[in-house]
């Protein structure tokens, strides 16, 4: 396997969702899974756009990131490819529902066997982040 889907309702706009991605700071502070921080290097939210970071994990390890945005549809879509090892494509869609909106988390590992030896880690985490997320959107 390596596709890891998620889904999530959240009773908040496409619009606030989206707002809770496009902005580095409020980013950084859900983006992850439990006990994780983030510094952004670089944080060029547009088609194209890079975005350099480490994620800082409970223990203090840190941990490089270096993507780019590959595609950005205001209060629809990004779509970001992680360019260092593991490569992945990442796909969050935000499509209304109701009065929220349900956002779909597909990520899309190179190496199938690479993202069968981590599902274990990889789906908590999917769902550890979309946890975060909603807090965030509560702060709102």
């Amino acid at each position: 396997m390596d596709t890891f889907k998620n889904s999530r309702y959240f009773p908040h706009s496409p619009r606030a969702v989206f707002a809770a991605i496009q902005d580095p700071v409020r980013l950084a502070r859900w983006w992850g899974p439990n006990g994780f921080t983030n510094e952004f290097q670089l944080f060029e939210f547009r088609s194209g756009g890079p975005w350099v970071f480490d994620m800082i994990g409970p223990d203090g390890t840190r941990y490089a990131n270096v993507s780019v945005f590959a595609q950005i549809e205001v209060d629809r879509q990004v779509v970001i490819e992680h360019t260092c090892s593991p490569l992945f494509r990442l796909t969050i869609t935000l499509d209304p529902e109701g009065d929220g909106t349900r956002v779909h988390w597909l990520q899309v590992f190179k190496d199938a066997a690479f993202a069968q030896a981590m599902k274990h880690i990889l789906e908590p985490a999917n769902e550890q982040n979309l946890d975060r997320l909603g807090a965030e959107l509560g702060l709102a």
